[in-house]
């Protein structure tokens, strides 16, 4: 059996671009914010009554998501929507709920 040819460059890479999206994941705030979107489109209002989280930080936090690329604004007048904007964040979040929420759900 052959031996996989590893390009050590192109797995530094990978990992750094995983250990980047790792560490945009590495708040509970920003965890609870990517929780709630992975069910929908919300408002910041519905986000800051959903979630608790309060002015200034709800903003700051957002602002993470959004320069990271994992969320995206809709601006409707005044109001402002998020979503999701990359596929790695719901397959994230599901298995975090896997992993840490439902075990907490008894059937």
């Amino acid at each position: 059996m052959g031996e996989l040819a590893i390009d050590i460059h192109e797995m530094r890479a990978s990992a750094d671009r995983a250990s980047q999206f790792l560490r945009s994941l590495a708040n509970a705030d920003r965890l609870m914010l990517l929780c709630q979107l992975s069910q929908g489109e919300l408002g910041v209002s519905d986000l800051e009554a959903s979630t608790g989280i309060r002015q200034p930080s709800l903003s700051q936090q957002l602002g993470i998501l959004r320069r990271e690329g994992l969320i995206a604004p809709r601006k409707l007048g005044k109001q402002v929507f998020y979503r999701i904007d990359e596929p790695k964040v719901l397959v994230m979040v599901q298995q975090l709920y896997d992993l840490f929420c439902a075990e907490d759900i008894t059937p």
